[in-house]
């Protein structure tokens, strides 16, 4: 395996998991990270110690007080040159995330081009952060409301997307005037060192302060400073539904906020009109796509009973088309899961579809040989089984897609879409109108993310990302989703020479 490109990310066997751009930041404690695509060791970063973690807080504190009173244009100008750096390193960091994550190396690539995109959104944001003006009742006095930035804003990542998700928060957060500390996930903590080392340069190149940006690196323990911490206003935290609630609560006690992007459990309905090859299409991309490991794969097909042999025999056609392997071979669909504790999760999953009464139409398993050294690799495989099970309203981070048949209208495939707790994406092939419109109503699909003739993976920076119910209801990326990263502030300025009270109420002194 050639590995070059961890030399231009600035990445050593031994790298820096602390910093406020000091790279040389140390604890001597290392977490290993292991290429799910041939089991190898990439490098070591050190996790951050609770003296480290408080120098990390005084740092951005710090330079919060510097950032937030840059013009926002010149903080987008900063948000720019971190872009064009991405563009720069995008192969070497694309090839990054493919091999410490697993995704293929298209998809490696796009994640970096979702990070550039959403630089681009930034920096037109910096000049929109718009308020409003309202009439007062009361004469010659002038109501207005604006945005001010937080503070330090605490971003806790996972592993499926160990680099976007983050540039999903900060770039817009940076632009709103906050400084951020991140926690990446421990399973891919060199994608953190990686885009850390960029953006420091950026920083450097400017004179601005480097505590604008840091990186911390742990388990959950090292999260917990982060969530119990009065310094940090915002929580943007994604991750299971588990560790949401968890995050959430803990937030809450402190009256703090919190932005969850919690698990998904997504559904494609497909009614007698549907496109064949549109649903072939969105559907295997939305189930296998990063082996199943995103928040917004394709785990259910509600088929309504005319299609549903057609489109069971031809998905099976579809998969026994797939390649499997190396992510970093472009000639492959699928690679691995992230480890061997997700292959247990996945066989695990797979028995209890057994258990409850279900069948697979394309059996999984893990996949043995040489080429498949590292134990991660595994079977995506298709089963049929009963809408109310509770295997299929858990969420699976593995290639398990359900089949689910239903007879009646559409009213009744949206009850089965909509009965999981869950709520992120959703999707429905049709050709009919009436259709479309009904599931995107009010009385249709319950989630963040409602598509027509698209699948459910997937999602342009300019919308605002996220879900409901359990899946948090939290919203980044696009759209209006700054007011997330900022407080708003009322004011009222009096321009005469008395001081009217509201409602008339007299106060004679």
């Amino acid at each position: 395996m050639d590995t070059s490109f961890l030399k231009s990310l600035g990445l050593e066997a031994k790298n820096a998991g602390t910093s406020t751009g000091q790279k040389s930041v140390d604890s001597g404690q290392y977490i290993a990270s292991y290429s799910p695509v041939d089991g190898k060791l990439i490098g070591e970063v050190s996790v951050t110690t609770d003296k480290q973690y408080a120098e990390v807080m005084d740092a951005a504190q710090d330079a919060f007080k510097t950032w937030r009173k840059m013009p926002a244009p010149q903080r987008g100008e900063i948000v720019r040159q971190y872009g064009d750096a991405l563009r720069k390193h995008k192969d070497a960091l694309g090839r990054l995330v493919s091999y410490e994550m697993g995704k293929s190396l298209q998809e490696g690539w796009g994640e970096v081009q979702e990070m550039i995109d959403i630089c681009d959104f930034a920096v037109g944001l910096s000049r929109q952060l718009y308020g409003l003006t309202m009439h007062s009742e009361r004469p010659d006095h002038r109501m207005y409301e604006q945005w001010h930035p937080l503070g330090v804003v605490g971003i806790i990542s996972a592993f499926n997307f160990p680099v976007a998700v983050w540039s999903w928060n900060s770039m817009i957060a940076f632009v709103c005037g906050d400084v951020c500390v991140w926690k990446g996930s421990e399973k891919t903590p060199l994608c953190s060192v990686a885009c850390q080392n960029i953006f420091i340069d950026v920083l450097k190149t400017n004179n601005v302060p480097e505590g604008v940006s840091c990186i911390i690196t742990g388990d959950y323990k090292v999260g917990e400073w982060m969530t119990t911490d009065g310094r940090i206003p915002l929580i943007s935290a994604t991750g299971s539904s588990r560790m949401g609630k968890i995050v959430g609560a803990t937030v809450a006690q402190r009256l703090g906020k919190s932005l969850l992007e919690l698990g998904g459990n997504n559904a494609i309905i497909i009614t007698p009109s549907a496109d064949l090859k549109v649903v072939l299409t969105g559907a295997v991309f939305g189930a296998v796509g990063t082996c199943g490991q995103r928040c917004t794969s394709t785990r259910r097909l509600i088929i309504h009973e005319s299609m549903y042999d057609t489109v069971k025999e031809n998905m099976a056609k579809a998969y026994g088309q797939l390649r499997i392997g190396n992510p970093l071979d472009e000639n492959n669909h699928v690679g691995p899961l992230i480890d061997k504790d997700a292959v247990a999760t996945y066989l695990k999953a797979i028995e209890s579809v057994k258990e409850q009464g279900g069948s697979f139409v394309v059996e999984g398993g893990v996949l043995e040989g040489s080429d498949y050294a590292s134990g991660c690799y595994v079977k995506p495989c298709i089963a049929e089984i009963a809408h109310d099970k509770p295997i299929v309203h858990h969420e699976t981070f593995a290639p398990i897609l359900y089949l689910v048949k239903y007879s009646g209208d559409l009213n009744d495939a949206v009850a089965i879409q909509n009965e999981v707790p869950q709520g992120l994406s959703s999707a429905i092939m049709t050709n009919n109108l009436k259709d479309a419109e009904y599931f995107l109503s009010c009385a249709g699909s319950d989630c963040g993310i409602a598509n027509v003739n698209i699948g459910t993976s997937g999602a342009e920076i300019g919308g605002a990302f996220g879900g409901e119910k359990e899946t948090g209801g939290g919203r980044e990326s696009g759209s209006d989703s700054w007011k997330a990263y900022m407080r708003r502030q009322t004011n009222t300025i009096n321009y005469s020479d008395t001081v009217p009270l509201a409602q008339g109420i007299k106060f004679d002194l």
